[in-house]
């Protein structure tokens, strides 16, 4: 069995695409800085009559639908990653942490998570081929990238993003995973979310130690909606908790600029 995503419908069979394509650190560098030029160019050459007469752009992104096959539920999974990978990729810059040490464990951690988060991201877009959304922009101003923990008011600090990032990618696939229409999609979806459950645990941990099993995001406690709209235990379940798309992206647009924020109401 090939480790391929796989929009269903005989009219999507060109979107397979391998998702084990090997990606170096450089190369991402490197495409970004060309993606940047072709982009200067391109705009270079227009002129203000072109510009007029442009249609106006949209000012959501449609995931698409999922009721034929998977591309509006894996466009909802690309959003969530490329949000993530630059989120990362802006915590690199930042002042926190470009003061750790340079061999420090966090720091390491913060690394791997970018690449990670990366190759997610580049896996989805390689599956969806011409059917993937377009690059989104994001907003990151209530974060506030100096510091650890404890910003000021009205601010996250990087390791509380982070977490607020981390336990929503992990609900959101445990939301998403009934849309998938195609067995071999929902394993592949299945193994990302383990390592995005990782994740959430490890910057748990930094935080504060074992809060990795907080009824917040495992139910330990009894009562409690496990899904949203679910029915309610009377007794502990252990299983994670899980959020709906129009859950998720409410709190995904706040992180996006206009023009880039997700409109999922195609995943019913």
């Amino acid at each position: 069995m090939s480790d391929t995503l796989r929009p269903t419908g005989s009219d999507n069979t060109q979107l397979a695409r391998p998702l084990r394509v090997p990606i170096k650190r450089r190369s991402f560098f490197m495409y970004a800085g060309a993606t940047a030029g072709a982009t200067a160019l391109v705009l270079a050459g227009c002129n203000d009559d072109d510009d007029k007469n442009q249609p106006a752009a949209p000012t959501t992104v449609n995931v698409g639908i999922t009721a034929a096959n998977d591309v509006g539920v894996l466009n909802y999974a690309y959003a969530l990653e490329q949000l993530e990978a630059a989120f990362y990729t802006q915590v690199k810059d930042g002042a926190y942490y470009q003061g750790l040490p340079a061999a420090s464990a966090e720091k390491q951690i913060l690394d791997d998570l970018q690449y990670h988060e990366i190759a997610h991201r580049e896996f989805f877009k390689a599956a969806l081929g011409g059917a993937a959304i377009r690059g989104l922009e994001p907003d990151f101003s209530t974060v506030d990238f100096g510091v650890r923990n404890g910003a000021a008011a009205g601010k996250l600090g990087v390791l509380e993003a982070a977490k607020a990032f981390e336990d929503l990618g992990v609900a959101a696939y445990n939301g998403a995973g009934k849309f998938i229409q195609t067995p071999l999609n929902l394993l592949l979806a299945g193994k990302i979310v383990s390592v995005e459950a990782r994740h959430a645990a490890l910057i748990r941990d930094l935080l504060l130690e074992a809060s990795f099993v907080g009824d917040d995001v495992v139910q330990v406690s009894t009562g409690g909606p496990i899904v949203a709209g679910g029915p309610v235990s009377a007794t502990p379940t252990g299983l994670e908790r899980s959020k709906s798309p129009a859950d998720v992206v409410q709190i995904v647009n706040t992180f996006l600029k206009e023009g880039s924020k997700l409109d999922v109401s195609g995943l019913v």
